[in-house]
């Protein structure tokens, strides 16, 4: 079985402002995202949604699941902060299916 790749990064924080997937959220179907291996070769991803979830509803199995090909999940942080528990109130997940690789 094949699984995908999953990358996780910060929105922001307050001490050092925007972070890694700042505008993660405003990634739209079709989108490239390039991830650079090991073995010194790009993989190249092409989105294919974007979906925003609650804490509690968010669907594990959906994101870290199985797949029928090689696929790539970012994730981060989204929707409203919580000022209070220090928090988004939401995941933002983006979606993406390999569609090749070249030198990096």
């Amino acid at each position: 079985a094949v699984g995908p790749a999953v990358l996780l990064g910060h929105v922001d924080s307050a001490e050092h402002g925007p972070g890694v997937f700042f505008e993660l959220g405003a990634l739209t179907p079709g989108a490239e995202v390039e991830v650079e291996r090991r073995d010194g070769t790009v993989a190249v991803f092409t989105v294919d949604r974007v979906e925003r979830y609650t804490k509690t509803g968010f669907p594990t199995l959906q994101v870290y699941g199985n797949t029928p090909d090689p696929q790539l999940r970012l994730i981060t942080c989204g929707g409203e902060f919580d000022p209070v528990a220090r928090s988004y109130e939401d995941n933002v997940v983006a979606y993406a299916t390999l569609a090749g690789t070249r030198p990096a």
